[in-house]
């Protein structure tokens, strides 16, 4: 079986331990990568990695939400195995646990981390860290502060620029060093509330219009419950802020008023319209997705000055880069923004590797694969082993081109209920075919076949003719639940938690 070889001797793979950038960016859906093939927007400089290594196809999160998909990332394990499995900020993530930067650094790495954490704990494990720092941990996308062992520091630029600043610097502080580094560099860009930069800004365009989804006007009444009741429709949900009728946080008075050149003649004619319910969704959806593309951009741009850096201080030829997000994002389909379902455009995620001479330039990957994989593939690559089992395998067998069996179920658990946007609990299994979802709060089921309907639009489940696959997938959900050993309680949620989040949802509306 092709997960056996995950633990192969390594030996080939590590004679010069390889250094490691790992980039992260914060809900970036593939329909926003051009290394897909479905993408509404170019990103030349995410497509450089891919053009000069491997491209996945199918890759997924466990946990489709930020802080718990980055708790993943370190340890190798879904939510239940590492404890981490909401955006509870009165549960910070243990750092004390076996995580990835903690055995590279012990291995002889050096480790840094700067950017967005949105974990509510200390870095453990990094010699370096400079994290975006707000009470939720998101930052902002202008003049945003960071907090380090130094304490709380005020910056002054867009975001995406100031944290590739740092991580440059970081890397000219070490260049003289012998041992390999290990840096991930997480990008805030592009989560809520979409600020493009200055450039992007300059550039606006009000006229451009952007395909929309077949989906965007989709009734959802005859879906199940858990998906009516859902609180994430462009329609009813997105704020002023959201599509940029009021003006962005934090923003200096020369940046100010870069952003109202950009949007103030939009918004008067917006104002002044008479618009029907449905032309008013088209409106918000062109400055949604307008505004979460040009952010991309302003992000594309920063990861391609970082990757010259790399290139011009000859560090490529022994360096492994990744680019891949926290999780998806719903552009518009259902008319939802956001993330959290277990659904393809929000658990599915980009994930691109380059690494010369171990990966040959343009290859693409089929494989299921899963961010619980993303550990357990580098510390292989470094020639380091884990203390203890992790729940995901190395992907070191799938680099090279040539085809290997590999056969595999993932398994997806969302915790967050009650939270931001409604989503209710649920589990599931994903397989090469077909996908089982249970909203095991509400006792509902649903069921996809992702070969004839790969957006997640037509419930199968109790449907006649689908009685055996079900049986099936039903026994090997159980069968994943048993092997990653998840309890069969969650844990406790704070008494306070659901209403103030209904409280935080009645606020932001507000802005």
């Amino acid at each position: 079986m092709a997960l056996a070889l995950s633990w192969i001797s390594i030996c080939g793979w590590s004679a010069e331990r390889p250094n490691i950038v790992f980039i992260m960016s914060d809900d970036h859906a593939t329909r926003a990568v051009s290394a897909y093939d479905d993408s509404l927007m170019s990103t030349p400089n995410i497509d450089r990695i891919a053009d000069n290594g491997i491209r996945f196809d199918r890759a997924y999160v466990g946990n489709a939400i930020c802080g718990p998909s980055r708790a993943t990332m370190l340890t190798g394990m879904h939510s239940h195995g590492n404890g981490f499995h909401s955006n509870e900020w009165s549960e910070p993530f243990d750092g004390g646990q076996q995580t990835l930067p903690t055995l590279l650094q012990k291995g002889g790495y050096q480790t840094a981390v700067i950017g967005k954490w949105h974990l509510y704990s200390d870095p453990v494990g990094f010699d370096h860290w400079q994290v975006i720092s707000n009470a939720f941990e998101q930052g902002t996308y202008y003049n945003p502060e960071f907090r380090s062992p130094n304490g709380v520091e005020a910056t002054t630029g867009y975001v995406a620029d100031i944290v590739t600043d740092k991580a440059i610097n970081w890397l000219e502080k070490i260049s003289t060093s012998e041992q390999p580094f290990f840096l991930l560099y997480n990008h805030k860009t592009p989560h809520r509330d979409w600020l493009p930069g200055p450039q992007e800004l300059r550039e606006w365009d009000e006229r451009a219009q952007i395909p929309e989804p077949n989906t965007l006007l989709r009734n959802l009444d005859d879906l199940t419950n858990a998906r009516q009741d859902a609180r994430m429709t462009i329609a009813e949900w997105m704020t002023d802020n959201d599509v940029k009728l009021s003006e962005g946080r934090n923003l200096t008075p020369e940046q100010s008023e870069l952003w109202n050149s950009a949007f103030a003649e939009g918004n008067d004619a917006f104002e002044q319209a008479e618009m029907s319910a449905e032309a008013e969704i088209q409106w918000k959806y062109q400055r949604y997705i307008k505004s979460y593309m040009a952010s991309v951009k302003s992000m594309d741009r920063q990861i391609g000055r970082l990757l010259d850096y790399l290139s011009q201080n000859d560090l490529l030829d022994n360096t492994i880069v990744i680019y891949t997000s926290d999780q998806g994002f719903f552009l518009g389909e259902n008319g939802w923004f956001d993330k959290r379902w277990m659904d393809e455009v929000s658990s599915r995620i980009p994930l691109v590797m380059q690494w010369k001479g171990h990966i040959s330039p343009g290859t693409s990957s089929s494989a299921l694969v899963q961010n619980i994989d993303f550990a357990p593939t580098l510390l292989a690559a470094a020639g380091i082993t884990a203390t203890q089992p992790m729940h995901g395998v190395s992907l070191l067998p799938l680099l090279n081109a040539e085809p290997i069996e590999w056969k595999r179920d993932l398994y997806y658990h969302f915790y967050e209920d009650p939270g931001f946007h409604g989503v209710a609990r649920h589990y599931g299994i994903r397989e090469e075919r077909y996908k089982l979802v249970y909203y095991y709060q509400l006792d509902e089921w649903e069921l996809f076949d992702l070969k004839t309907d790969p957006d997640d639009l037509n419930n199968l489940y109790g449907q006649p003719g689908y009685e055996a696959i079900t049986r099936e997938l039903l026994r090997r959900l159980e069968q994943l639940r048993t092997q990653y050993g998840v309890p069969r309680e969650d844990p406790p949620v704070p008494w306070y938690h659901g209403p103030l989040i209904r409280l935080l949802e009645h606020l932001l509306k507000l802005l």
